[in-house]
């Protein structure tokens, strides 16, 4: 009975996004009771799955193919539950349900209500798909579902040029990406003949050196499709100009699904990459700690509330990436899903309070420097900002503060000790840009009318944000580590790390980053460091060109190739090939239409001159 549980999680939102395309597309109450009963449903029958402590597999085989090697490779539609995936489902179903509740109160009045959560429950139904997936394959189509997901939402305001965009550039850089995961996923499959996972575990357990010379281009394609879905660099691009979708859908993506994914793929898929004589998690670690620090960097001069929140989720998704690099030493790569849990709730509980604050200016204002003053007049809003403010810089007892310490022990066990020093070089980062955005928007004087007169806030969007503050204080305990450790099947002799001096390290840090931040920017009407280091700034303002960069060199590569390949397509193959053999048929056919008189004197010197042609040719030969 209990079998038909991940079927049902599945069913569910694929059947609320369904339903609401076909019957409750301009009916929003309707829409929004479709998906969320469904989400409902799939986080409770997630929870049962976590209670129980289920592990099982079903699948339903709809393609066989010949393998070369004897018999055949079967693609199938299945799922696998077990530790990994029971965890990842109540995280994913649980965030996303609750965003789906603020939702109800953030998007009323849209006119594509109907719309947005049909893409919100197809969301839901593709995640889920990749934490259930039993098979690199199955994987694969649920990872482009998501894709095409996130396209949807981020288009969703698709009148608006920006999003349009920013929605175009989101599917592209992730195209990238999946190009190297799918020729990683070839190569499984001819090399080992199978791509479900406990069929792979099983041949590397008897055959460690089973994919030879090729292991370490193996894991790298594979973290390819990661480094897109994650916003690793240099394929980060794509995530600070996805806010131009909804804050919901900002939220989503950024928490507990999309940017998630890779992350969870590197872990699932683990086996692949901790490989005798590999070197892709050493390649994994030095992109995890670039991104830190980069995203940190980034966010500290920008002024638009969800950007900064956009470059702060890039920074932290290179902390969990870190640690899965950090892991080939360690041989425990949990502290990065444990940090992807902890950063799923505070993360997402961030941007529904930049939602709120957002909402109520009447979406008309996102500079910070327009804010200022608002803990008096949104106190619950500031309330639970700081909570998650708190949990993302690592205070204890906050939930962040456990995972982050842990990654930075991992760094520090992996004998690299330059990816500890930037994981503590990011935990400054972090404490100063969060610091610098609460300072601005939440504390000195009103810099604008309104914030000095903000509108109420929809007390729908309020119950969300408290329920997601528990977590965000309570999510850091130990009994997730665990769980992930013993899903992963890693075992510590004392069971956690010796974190002590580097959580002393890291509070400094955090204290000195708060001093700083209060130093800088108290009472400052723009940003000081502009005026201190104007160059710098503007650099960081404009992204450090990288973007510019693509966009001058990659982008332009790619409009000029097209430009010839649309010239050689028009003017030869179109032009000469087919318009000019038809071309050419129908001249010969005019031609020779000219002779066609009726005149028998014409026929006569025509048969006259032929005749005396041949007679020429045959003479002359």
């Amino acid at each position: 009975m209990i079998g038909i549980f991940p079927w049902l999680v599945l069913g569910f939102p694929l059947g609320a996004a369904v339903a609401i395309v076909l019957l409750a597309l301009n009916r929003p109450r309707r829409a929004a009771t479709y998906s969320l009963v469904a989400i409902s449903v799939a986080a409770a029958l997630s929870c049962l799955l976590l209670a129980m402590g289920y592990e099982g597999e079903g699948s339903w085989a709809w393609l066989s193919v010949p393998n070369p090697n004897g018999g055949a490779w079967t693609i199938d539609f299945g799922w696998r539950v077990d530790g990994l995936s029971r965890l990842m489902l109540v995280v994913v179903s649980l965030v996303a349900g609750v965003i789906q509740v603020y939702s109800i109160g953030y998007m009323a009045g849209e006119r594509g209500f109907g719309r947005f959560f049909a893409a919100m429950s197809l969301f839901a139904f593709s995640m889920l798909g990749i934490v259930l997936a039993r098979d690199l394959v199955a994987l694969f189509f649920f990872w482009e579902l998501v894709g095409v997901s996130s396209y949807l939402l981020i288009g969703y305001w698709y009148e608006r040029p920006a999003a349009g965009d920013a929605a175009l550039k989101a599917i592209l850089t992730n195209r990238v990406g999946d190009a190297g995961f799918l020729l990683g996923i070839l190569l499984v499959w001819a090399t080992a003949g199978t791509t479900e996972f406990g069929a792979l575990q099983k041949q590397l357990q008897a055959n460690p050196h089973l994919f030879g010379s090729w292991t370490t281009l193996l894991g790298i394609l594979i973290f390819c499709g990661a480094a897109a879905k994650s916003a690793q660099f240099p394929l980060h691009v794509w995530l600070p100009d996805a806010i131009e979708g909804p804050i919901p859908a900002n939220a989503l993506i950024h928490a507990a699904t999309m940017v998630a994914a890779g992350v969870y793929l590197l872990c699932r898929v683990f086996f692949l990459l901790d490989l005798p004589g590999s070197m892709a998690l050493e390649v994994i670690g030095w992109i995890g700690a670039l991104t830190c620090l980069l995203g940190a960097v980034l966010a500290l001069q920008q002024d638009d509330i969800k950007r900064i929140l956009a470059y702060s989720t890039i920074s932290q998704l290179g902390y969990m990436v870190l640690a899965v690099g950090a892991a080939g030493q360690t041989g425990d790569p949990a502290p990065a899903m444990f940090h992807l849990t902890t950063h799923a709730f505070f993360k997402a509980l961030l941007f529904l309070g930049a939602g709120a604050i957002l909402c109520a200016f009447h979406h008309q204002e996102q500079n910070i420097w327009r804010m200022g003053g608002l803990w008096k007049r949104l106190p619950w809003a500031y309330g639970t900002f700081l909570v998650a403010a708190l949990a993302l810089c690592g205070v204890p007892p906050f939930s962040g503060a456990a995972s982050k310490e842990l990654i930075l022990a991992s760094a520090l066990r992996s004998g690299h000790i330059a990816w500890a020093w930037i994981g503590l070089v990011g935990v400054f980062l972090t404490t100063l840009y969060i610091g610098r955005l609460i300072v601005v928007v939440f504390w000195g004087q009103p810099r604008s009318d309104l914030a000095e007169r903000p509108e109420r806030v929809p007390t729908v969007m309020k119950g969300p944000m408290l329920a997601l503050a528990v977590p965000s204080l309570l999510a850091g305990g130990w009994g997730w580590l665990h769980a992930y450790r013993s899903a992963l099947g890693v075992r510590t002799a004392g069971g956690t790390y010796e974190v002590a001096g580097l959580q002393a390290v890291s509070l400094l840090l955090i204290l000195i980053g708060i001093g700083v931040a209060w130093w800088v920017y108290g009472g400052s009407a723009e940003d000081p460091l502009r005026q201190w280091w104007p160059r710098i700034c503007s650099w960081l303002r404009r992204r450090l060109l990288i973007d510019a960069f693509y966009e001058q060199v990659i982008v332009r590569a790619m409009d000029g190739i097209a430009t010839l390949v649309q010239g050689v397509d028009r003017w030869i193959v179109q032009g000469l090939l087919v318009r000019g053999s038809a071309e050419s048929v129908d001249l010969a056919a005019r031609i020779l239409r000219l002779t066609h008189t009726g005149n028998l004197q014409t026929y006569a010197l025509i048969i006259v001159v032929s005749t005396a042609l041949v007679i020429a040719l045959v003479v002359l030969r």
